[in-house]
């Protein structure tokens, strides 16, 4: 995997919705990239961060955990 394209460019973050009753967390953005930000919570799990770390997550990204309902916020591709 590689670091982000975008980490030294701006990034316009566009607001797809959230399962969060406060409005704060967990939410889901798109981007003018193309690509998707999720706001979640941090993955601190021993365990699952092995596990994590065994399929390839590199030292400098992280996993977050979000609802399965978030996922309803991702737009439908055209048909």
């Amino acid at each position: 995997m590689h670091e982000s394209p975008n980490k030294e460019e701006q990034v316009k973050l566009t607001f797809q919705g959230t399962t969060s009753h406060a409005g704060t967390c967990p939410t889901l953005y798109s981007t003018d990239q193309g690509t998707y930000v999720v706001q979640g919570y941090k993955v601190t799990d021993p365990e699952a961060l092995a596990a994590l770390r065994e399929r390839g997550l590199p030292d400098h990204e992280t996993a977050v955990e979000v609802p399965a309902a978030l996922l309803d916020f991702v737009p439908k591709a055209a048909p």
